[in-house]
């Protein structure tokens, strides 16, 4: 909103880390969470080629499959489980939480923001989508 004060909000960067001893990932997805303006916002997307290469025996359909529920989750969808029925804080803290699972999540990374929603695509297209991808009218 032009001329309100700008809100500061917290983001977590989404990895798909296909074999924990090795260390390496891939960017997937972005969670944003501002608490002033009332936004949880989630974006993915899955770069199938890269993950091919990093490592060909990992099913993508299966990590589709969690990245789908992080979104559900995150928009709060009531048939995505009891964790989607919780309030937006309760959910950001729940989606943000290290895990071991094949999608992990960043630190936790602060800013401000006049507009949550143009701040999740501005960080979706600059840490997630390929360089090139994203970037049309």
């Amino acid at each position: 909103m032009p001329g309100s004060p700008r809100s500061p909000f917290v983001y977590t960067i989404l990895r798909v880390v296909p074999h924990v001893e090795r260390g390496e990932c891939i960017n997937a997805g972005i969670l944003l969470w501002c608490r002033s303006r009332r936004f949880l916002g989630a974006r993915v997307h899955l770069d199938e080629a890269r993950l091919a290469v990093l490592a060909p025996d990992c099913d993508p359909v299966a990590v589709r499959a969690q990245l789908d529920a992080i979104l559900r989750v995150a928009s709060g969808d009531r048939t995505a489980g009891p964790i989607a029925r919780l309030a937006r804080p309760e959910r950001f803290h729940w989606l943000s939480s290290p895990s071991s699972t094949i999608v992990q999540r960043s630190e936790i990374h602060t800013g401000l923001t006049d507009d949550p929603g143009a701040t999740l695509e501005h960080l979706h297209r600059t840490l997630v989508l390929p360089p090139g991808e994203g970037t049309g009218p």
